[in-house]
């Protein structure tokens, strides 16, 4: 087996995000289901590792108790909670530790996963969904376009929001909004009511069925995601599809291309970063890609992962 061999910054940041990202999503899902409490039955950490993971500084007091005593059971909480340290420390650890710690974190992930995905996928299978919505939807005056095509059990608009900006590849750092016949939908808690004597109708009271034709007959309407950046999506409702007894909603069935980068500046400060990054020969591809902290492929799509990342955005 090949050594592990330390990663440089840029591949370390990128670790530390997806492990902070990842327990953090798995605490959202736990807490939804109510097994934040649920007992490890097989907690993957020897002696060695604990007692590397008691030094680190962040942990909490409790925690560190916890991994000096032998015999202690760990929650699911507990895991996630060490997976979030781990990675808000692997910056400031020394390269030996470094590795050890990654290791640490990679173990622990797995043993959440395999706790959290079955209880989402039987909680998913309990409800027993009567009616499925499928979406197209497109990120506007893209060229060629990226989409995705998902598909959904009945939810409110502030859910589907997730649903979307986990589908396309959006990280939910700026405020939203859905444009339905001429009405503004938005979660109140984050919009300023009165702006520009816009009327927001709440979106975490709102469900799909009570604004979707009955019929089942093709409707559109917009979602714009960073008033600033101003990223305009077509959102199609392209009808109810029967219900597959075998699947794990939501899913993303289809779809091309990344997402653009948060903040690069809308769809032509994009057009802009994508030409940059991909000849090295122009002037600011260096600036592009240190900015984005590494290369960038505008094709690069996965389905499968998609899907697999909207099972853990806000269980219903």
């Amino acid at each position: 087996m090949a050594q592990r061999k330390n990663p440089n910054s840029t591949e370390l940041t990128r670790q530390a995000l997806t492990f902070a990202e990842f327990a953090a999503q798995c605490l959202v899902s736990a807490g939804q289901l109510a097994i934040k409490d649920k007992e490890v039955a097989e907690f993957p950490l020897d002696a060695a590792e604990r007692a590397v993971v008691a030094e680190l500084p962040e942990l909490p007091v409790t925690l560190k108790t916890k991994l000096a005593k032998a015999g202690a059971t760990f929650t699911l909480r507990d895991a996630a909670s060490i997976v979030l340290t781990v990675a808000e420390s692997l910056h400031e650890s020394k390269p030996r530790q470094r590795l050890k710690l990654l290791n640490i974190a990679e173990k622990l992930t797995d043993c959440v996963q395999n706790i959290v995905l079955p209880a989402l996928f039987w909680a998913k299978a309990s409800m027993s969904p009567k009616s499925i919505y499928q979406f197209k939807i497109t990120l506007l005056h893209t060229e060629p376009p990226v989409w995705r095509q998902i598909q959904v059990q009945d939810c409110t608009l502030d859910t589907l929001h997730e649903y979307i900006q986990t589908a396309m590849g959006w990280t939910n750092s700026h405020l939203h909004q859905f444009h339905i016949r001429g009405q503004c939908y938005g979660n109140p808690d984050l919009l300023d009511e009165g702006v520009e004597d816009i009327e927001w109708v709440d979106s975490t009271k709102t469900s799909l069925s009570s604004i979707l034709p009955k019929t089942g007959k093709r409707f559109s309407f917009q979602y714009e995601y960073d008033f600033g950046d101003g990223w305009e999506h077509e959102i199609v409702f392209e009808g109810r599809p029967p219900v597959d007894p075998n699947a794990n909603y939501p899913l993303c069935l289809n779809g091309a291309r990344a997402c653009p980068p948060e903040d690069c500046g809308g769809v032509w400060g994009y057009a802009d970063f994508v030409n940059a990054i991909r000849d090295k020969k122009h002037a600011a591809h260096k600036e592009m890609l240190n900015w984005f902290g590494g290369p960038f492929d505008p094709e690069a799509f996965d389905a499968a992962a998609t899907s697999q990342a909207m099972k853990m955005t806000y269980p219903e």
